[in-house]
């Protein structure tokens, strides 16, 4: 790591860093710095566009959690971001992790992170992923269809032993955005409760001996800022759990209601209150089992945005200023491969002008990315000074989530690196995708 010169003061009172890590300050006017690392400093080291991650935030996150519900098993959803860093912070701090393929659990794994600790989900889990999963010893693998149970109970064989769960639509609707809503009737996650498919995927598995079912799981959806759908979900959980225990005397001792945890993007977004989320939530679970005389599963929660979201900054270089048809651009040296958010959900970010101190008034632009897609637009409509040029220095936060994990190769550019910081200290925990990468996997003429 790099020690920088000078640490920063306290934030001034005029600046709206409500958004950023919680070490974020500007020790002199223009000047923002993470983790007591100015991140000017940061992109002249790392180049642009670079990745900025808070090991301080992320580990903070996961001890709120572990406070927010010290008897619930909390699994960070490795979808969100991962490398061998966050697996290890992750691990540290106690969480356990849930990933969605091979790759995510091998690269967890031989880090160091237990197996134990790790939950396998996915609606189409291939062969690759299940054998992997049997193979490295996972906690726990999730089911999503009917003939998971055959093939699974086959990889394991006759006097094998995996502990399971069932993933059930509890046909709720919540999320930030159609797309990112999985609770529903309508979409391909999960066994239905409506239907009966989960009550009788659940019968078919009590029948193979060599699967210990273990709970019920169900993930509504993605930047959920409400409690309310998580009390409706514990409500239809515990009344399948209840009828199952009718039907067949069954206990299950965990239950499983995913993540989703809305996160605030820009100053004045919503965010999910977790404190009222975890007391509210251990009510309406003690009081529906009480009702239903079963006994209360142990909580398992699967965070990954609120995890690892706000952590995270995104440096840019303005390359391009162009007014035309009445709107002003700021097109960048990133965009859409880097983050493909904004053009799937309709995401809106906050950059700030860094690097230096602008007096010049605030000006209404759009900034845009470098690649051939009239979509690729990063943030519509935001206030930046209107004497922004190229060569400036753009910051956007919140983008630890989703950001290089849904990463792509458009326009053969390369996928940023990541740095962390942390105590004045910076990092590379990724490197920057080469143009020798990319030409290493092209092996035909």
């Amino acid at each position: 790591m790099t020690a920088v010169h000078e640490q920063p003061t306290a934030r001034p009172a005029s600046a709206d860093l409500s958004v950023w890590p919680a070490s974020a300050a500007e020790p002199r006017a223009g000047d923002l710095s993470v983790g007591g690392v100015p991140l000017a400093e940061l992109a002249g080291r790392f180049g642009t566009p670079v990745y900025v991650l808070d090991e301080s935030e992320v580990r903070d996150r996961c001890r709120t959690y572990r406070d927010a519900f010290p008897d619930a098993e909390v699994l960070y959803a490795a979808k969100a971001f991962l490398c061998r860093a966050m697996a290890r912070w992750t691990a540290e701090e106690g969480l356990g992790l849930d990933v969605c393929s091979a790759g995510e659990l091998e690269l967890a794994v031989t880090t160091g992170f237990p197996p134990e600790r790790i939950v396998l989900h996915g609606n189409a889990k291939s062969p690759r992923d299940l054998d992997t999963a049997l193979r490295l010893g996972v906690g726990r693998i999730v089911i999503d269809s009917p003939s998971e149970i055959a093939r699974l109970a086959a990889a394991v064989g006759p006097d094998g032993h995996q502990r399971v769960m069932v993933r059930v639509v509890p046909g709720i609707s919540a999320g930030g955005h159609e797309k990112i809503r999985t609770g529903t009737e309508d979409q391909h996650f999960g066994l239905s409760i409506a239907d009966g498919y989960a009550q009788h995927a659940i019968a078919r598995l009590l029948d193979q001996p060599q699967l210990e079912l273990t709970g019920l799981h169900c993930h509504l959806g993605s930047q959920i800022t409400g409690v309310r759908p998580y009390l409706a979900a514990v409500r239809r959980m515990v009344g399948l759990m209840a009828r199952l225990y009718e039907q067949h005397g069954l206990v299950l001792p965990e239950l499983d209601l995913g993540g989703g945890h809305g996160v605030a993007y820009r100053p004045g977004d919503r965010a999910l209150d977790l404190t009222a989320l975890a007391r509210r939530v251990r009510a309406e679970l003690s009081d529906a089992c009480a009702a239903a005389g079963i006994p209360v599963p142990r909580l398992l929660l699967e965070p990954g945005r609120a995890i690892v979201g706000p952590a995270g900054v995104v440096l840019y270089r303005v390359l391009a200023v162009k007014r035309t048809g009445g709107r002003v651009f700021l097109a960048v040296d990133g965009g859409m491969s880097d983050n493909p958010r904004p053009a799937l959900y309709g995401v809106r970010y906050a950059p700030r002008l860094i690097g230096r101190h602008s007096t010049a008034a605030p000006a209404r632009v759009t900034v845009v990315g470098r690649h051939c897609e009239a979509g690729d637009i990063l943030a519509a409509d935001v206030e930046l000074p209107e004497d922004v040029r190229p060569g400036d220095l753009l910051a956007v936060p919140v983008a630890g989530a989703y950001h290089l994990s849904m990463a792509s190769g458009y326009n053969l550019v390369g996928r940023p690196p990541v740095a962390a910081v942390r105590d004045g200290l910076a990092r590379l925990l990724v490197r920057r995708e080469s143009l020798e990468d990319i030409r290493g996997r092209d092996v035909g003429l």
